[in-house]
């Protein structure tokens, strides 16, 4: 049996929106659940979190953005419009062009926060790296605020990805 460019296709947009769920899952539970019931937590039992949970929960979630972003832009380009999305349209006319660019370029910026941002200042907050004591509440803050915007940004970036498949 040989697999043609439809099913290698599919594959990939597949692993896009596995890849896709994961991360946007994760960055909706620690803003929608864990940031909100972590000041709810018995203190003898907060520990867990940046030993146990937190450094599991962010290889993934850094993990999956990567995925995310690879996947979708070679998925891109196996349909013949990266450079046309890319340049949200501009460069073809074209009303899917822009919109799946737009969420496209969202994309890359959550990618961004999350491994520029996001994860460095997370590894200072759970002590994987080390900083003063007055350093992990700026970082703390640097990584909630990103995480927030990028929050913020997959409700807009979905829209437009799901969107542009329906034009």
């Amino acid at each position: 049996m040989e697999y043609g460019m439809e099913y290698w296709t599919f594959f990939v947009r597949w692993l896009h929106v596995l890849c896709g769920v994961m991360w946007i899952g994760l960055l909706w539970y620690f803003n929608f659940v864990q940031t909100p019931t972590v000041p709810t937590i018995p203190d003898e039992l907060k520990p867990a979190i940046p030993k146990h949970i937190m450094p599991v929960a962010l290889l993934y979630f850094r993990w999956a953005a990567v995925g995310t972003l690879i996947f979708g832009l070679l998925l891109a380009w196996m349909n013949g419009y990266i450079g046309d999305a890319l340049a949200i349209g501009l460069t073809s006319g074209s009303a899917r062009d822009a919109t799946i660019g737009i969420g496209m370029w969202m994309g890359i910026i959550m990618a961004f926060n999350v491994w520029y941002i996001i994860w460095p200042n997370q590894q200072k907050v759970i002590g994987l790296v080390e900083c003063s004591a007055d350093d992990k509440p700026k970082a703390a803050r640097a990584a909630a605020l990103a995480s927030r915007t990028n929050t913020m940004l997959s409700i807009p970036m979905l829209y437009a990805m799901v969107s542009a498949q329906n034009m």
